[in-house]
């Protein structure tokens, strides 16, 4: 009788350890296979984006600084309409975000931003960005006048800004990016038609 309970003993105590050993080859099995589909994870969306993409945040950063440049400069003079004062402090409002957003996309794709500089703003091109001189005549202008040459410029600033987010819809890949640009086409020609209206009766 002695010897059949040390045998039993035995080969529960032999189970035991085998399935503590099983358990432990799954917790780690589960740990890796955990950690592993993290990392393909965060691959996989670091790579769900393209070139347009990259482009359109990088050109996007640069455009929106300048709107915001160009809100605060009229925002600092007095004898501006107020409405004028309010689509100012709009579009601070909605692309101050945007421009966060869009750097934290560009440092999660390991791709620099692209400087604002005197030189990129020589003259309107296709993106409506202000030249050197366009935003000296804003600093210079007062009252009436620098109100409709807010709307002016900012019109213009914003039809670029909608050719740029048109572009990143059509040929965009990373989701947010090509919502980004959706919002900001849908937005943007709101303000355009608003300014327009503003502008005429001033």
């Amino acid at each position: 009788m002695r010897r059949r309970l040390l045998t039993m003993g035995v080969a529960a105590l032999a189970m035991l350890t085998t399935l503590t050993a099983c358990n432990s080859d799954s917790s780690h099995e589960a740990t890796h296979s955990g950690s592993t589909s993290s990392s393909v994870s965060s691959s996989v969306a670091a790579q769900q984006h393209n070139q347009a993409d990259v482009t359109f945040a990088q050109q996007m950063i640069p455009h929106h600084q300048q709107a915001i440049e160009m809100s605060d400069t009229v925002l600092a003079k007095q004898g501006i309409d107020a409405r004028v004062i309010d689509m100012a402090n709009r579009i601070k409002a909605a692309q101050g975000p945007e421009i966060q957003q869009m750097q934290s996309w560009l440092s999660q794709w390991g791709v620099p931003t692209m400087p604002m500089t005197p030189g990129s703003m020589a003259g309107h091109d296709v993106s409506g960005m202000m030249s050197e001189q366009d935003m000296n005549d804003l600093k210079s202008a007062g009252g009436v006048e620098a109100s409709k040459l807010f709307l002016t410029q900012m019109i213009a600033h914003h039809q670029g800004a909608i050719t740029m987010g048109t572009d990143e819809i059509k040929n965009g890949q990373y989701p947010p990016a090509v919502s980004m640009a959706q919002s900001i086409v849908t937005g943007q020609q709101q303000e355009i038609t608003e300014m327009q209206g503003i502008l005429a009766s001033l």
